[in-house]
């Protein structure tokens, strides 16, 4: 079992910044790989950004270089760092792990970003 927590959102003005943090309750390294998704209302669930074990990087095309997935392995956290966010940005960012290449998957609850004037 792995314990997801995520945190940071919030409201900020269009071409704001946030950086979303998730704390795993377990080592991050220990984890094929983790990753952060979006929803919006009325929408699928779909990958922002992805880092592997090994530390490679995968961006869903719309990040077009706005975000940046980092970790942490003395606080067992991952990051998204997001800049000159866009109202379409707005959504539930979810912290999602995966214990090996076949599973099992571990999600957080999620942190909402609104991005509005």
């Amino acid at each position: 079992q792995v314990q997801l927590v995520e945190s940071g959102g919030g409201l900020v003005q269009p071409g704001g910044s946030l950086k979303l943090s998730c704390a795993a309750s377990r080592s991050i390294f220990s984890m094929y790989g983790m990753g952060w998704f979006r929803q919006a209302p009325g929408t699928q669930r779909e990958l922002v950004a992805r880092i592997s074990s090994s530390g490679v990087r995968t961006y869903a095309t719309f990040v077009k270089g706005r975000f940046a997935i980092s970790r942490d392995r003395t606080k067992n956290t991952v990051y998204l760092e997001m800049n000159r966010l866009e109202v379409e940005d707005t959504a539930v960012y979810y912290c999602k792990s995966e214990l090996t290449s076949s599973g099992p998957e571990y999600w957080g609850q999620g942190t909402q970003v609104t991005v509005s004037s």
